[in-house]
């Protein structure tokens, strides 16, 4: 099921609604050659090109008014390396889909993002990623890619192979040609345990690092207005299988995290005053339970309640001063905020721009129900992430430019000189990367 709309004008809409775009044509190759042929006519006809997933970024990383390649056709597993324990796919495979496979295969990736509608291409691209103490976002997971370039040719990449473009590539933005395919490391199946519950603010903070230190995946949701917090740790786990129970699973994912949350957040929208009691009823809803899964069963949940993001990386131990300061804004201020604070963690990584490139990192998400007026809060959240040299999500709301980004990425120059070289005309240009990166 694809999240993007595509009205009768040719309009395209992004998951959230905040971005629309009206391209000349739209293409959905059904391989690889089609892909390289519709980037040369492309050129021929002077049209930018960008690939869209299923359009869960919130910034305009996607949108263009030239040729837009949807990859719908391009999915599945290409192939399945036990032996070098790693999976090759087609970049337009939904990740749900790419995890159902790999557990029927007995495989699993290491980590990943709490959302799995994504593309593979997509979600990579821009960063996407989910917590943990060791493993890293699912882009570091990425073992080689393939890539059409704005010449048409098809460039592969690997440690070994144009390592200096795989460097860069895995999270690429779009900027640097349209992922084909991709091969990521994958690992036999494991369980996970995961251990949910209540806890305050003043203690998730005061102990966050024995907490971060004790546990593979550790999260915590803050709920603004109150100082509540739900605390997740996952943890490799001997077993036995112990699932959520079906009727327990869809009070809490289903009525509690979607149904009863969807109607809090329209009668928050309607009447911003009730957000602050809501709020305190939401973050006593969900109870403490415990449960064993595979690792998809366990990192993603159904996210049906539509919503715009914000979300900053900032150094891991600059997060406890972060949020504080955060809470702190929250509670001074005339916002009402019906929608949880999100904090995940990841290692430092070795990829150009990722946003734990070189550094360890703590990220904090601000979030605000779809139709809401967000500037606000997120201008005055974003104020405090850049006090502490934050980088932006790539698909997510943020303000930031090409300018700002040479200071917090050391390795942002080397970024762009690939870019130069590999799209000289700005085949895959648009607004959005000519604002984060430059012209």
């Amino acid at each position: 099921m694809s999240t993007t709309v595509s009205g009768k004008s040719g309009t395209w809409r992004n998951w959230a609604g905040n971005v629309t775009a009206r391209p000349v044509r739209e293409v959905a190759p059904a391989s690889v050659e089609e892909l390289s042929a519709a980037v040369r006519k492309a050129a021929d006809d002077g049209l930018k090109v960008k690939a869209v997933g299923t359009g869960h970024s919130f910034t305009a990383a996607a949108a263009t008014d030239g040729v837009l390649i949807r990859p719908q056709l391009l999915t599945g597993i290409r192939k399945i390396d036990r032996e070098a324990g790693t999976v090759t796919v087609e970049a337009g495979t939904p990740l749900k889909r790419l995890n159902m496979a790999l557990a029927r295969e007995g495989l699993s990736l290491t980590n990943m993002g709490d959302i799995m509608e994504q593309t593979v291409s997509g979600a990579t691209s821009t960063g996407t990623h989910g917590t943990g103490r060791d493993s890293a976002s699912i882009a570091a997971q990425i073992k080689g890619l393939e890539l059409v370039t704005a010449d048409g040719s098809l460039l592969t990449c690997s440690e070994k192979e144009n390592p200096e473009v795989f460097a860069a590539a895995r999270i690429g933005i779009g900027a640097l040609g349209i992922v084909t395919a991709i091969t990521f490391s994958v690992e036999p199946v494991f369980l996970l345990t995961a251990r949910e519950e209540p806890m305050t603010f003043d203690k998730v903070t005061a102990d966050f690092d024995e907490l971060f230190t004790e546990n593979e995946h550790f999260e915590f949701y803050w709920f603004p207005h109150t100082g509540n917090c739900n605390t997740k740790r996952n943890n490799r786990s001997a077993g036995p299988e112990k699932p959520i129970g079906q009727i327990g699973g869809w009070i809490e994912d289903e009525f509690l995290s979607n149904g009863v949350f969807q109607v809090a957040n329209l009668v928050g929208r309607a009447v911003p005053a009730t957000i602050p009691t809501i709020a305190k009823i939401s973050s006593r809803a969900l109870s403490a339970r415990t449960y064993t899964d595979i690792p998809y069963k366990v990192f993603t949940s159904p996210r049906r309640v539509r919503f715009v993001e914000m979300e900053y990386a900032v150094p891991r131990e600059a997060l406890v001063d972060t949020l504080r300061e955060l809470k702190a804004m929250v509670d001074r201020s005339t916002l009402r905020v019906s929608f949880p604070v999100e904090v995940r963690t990841a290692p430092a990584d070795d990829i150009t721009l990722s946003t734990a490139s070189g550094r360890e990192s703590a990220y904090i998400a601000v979030h605000m129900f779809r139709g809401t007026p967000y500037q606000a809060y997120f201008t005055a959240a974003e104020r405090i992430f850049t006090a502490h040299e934050g980088r932006p999500h790539w698909g997510k709301v943020h303000t930031r430019d090409a300018e700002y980004f040479s200071k917090v990425y050391p390795r942002f120059g080397e970024f762009t000189a690939l870019r130069d070289r590999l799209d000289p005309d700005r085949r895959f240009g648009n607004d959005y990367l000519r604002r984060v990166l430059g012209s």
